[in-house]
This record gives C-alpha cells, structure tokens and sequence, in this order.
C-alpha cells in the first residue's frame, strides 16, 4: 500500500487548503480512510476519517471547518481545510486503517497501519 499526500503550504490563518492522497495497493474491502497531524513538540492527533459508505467523523478540533471526501474511481482522498486557525500548523499524513465505525468513537478507534511522507500545513496569525 502507497500513500502520497500533496496540497500542503503556507496561509494566512482564515484561509483554505485541500490536501490530496492518493493511494494505491491492496487495499481491503472494510476499510477506513483518515487523516492525522503532527505538530512539533506535540502528540499526534487524528483529524478525521471516513469510510466506504462515506461515513465521516471529526476531531472536535476541526469540526466544521476540516472537510473529509474520496473519490473512489481515482484512489484519492482529499482534505478541504477551511478557515484556518495558527493551531492547525502540523504535518499532515493520510493512512489506511482497518475499519473504524463499529465503536462509538470511529476516530479514536482507527489504526492507521499505513500512511504517506506528509505533507506540511503552515498558518500564519
């Protein structure tokens, strides 16, 4: 399994970024795609997932701001990032992890066993 993140920069804070991932390889049928950040000095966190049905679920962090999409037939997922806040600085990796929704918190649960190289995201105040 491949994974290869892009759309990364710099931006002021307020404003937009989609990230990419494309990913490719044996990938199973019962699956969660997700994204998570690392900040320097920081624990890594999990940002978002979604799974093949298309159901998503956020970090309180970036609810409603941080969208989770994939398109199937191009192997990508994309992370539409609104809204940008200074805290949203942190390289940002795309994984695979086996299936997420059968627990209450389908963010917490998923274990990412595969990611990509990162991409990094910087926010300016």
């Amino acid at each position: 399994i491949q994974l290869v993140e892009s759309g990364g920069g710099s931006v002021q804070a307020g404003g937009s970024l989609m990230l990419s991932c494309k990913y490719s390889g044996d990938i199973y049928s019962s699956y969660c795609l997700g994204w998570f950040r690392q900040a320097p000095g920081k624990e890594r966190e999990r940002v978002a997932v979604i799974d093949i049905d298309d159901k998503t679920a956020y970090a309180d962090s970036v609810k409603g701001r941080f969208t989770i999409s994939r398109d199937t037939a191009k192997n990508d997922l994309q992370l539409q990032m609104n809204g940008l806040k200074s805290e949203d600085t942190a390289m940002y990796y795309c994984g695979v992890s086996g299936y997420c929704f059968r627990k209450p918190d389908p963010l917490r649960a998923a274990e990412f066993g595969y990611w990509g190289q990162g991409t990094q995201v910087t926010v300016s105040s």
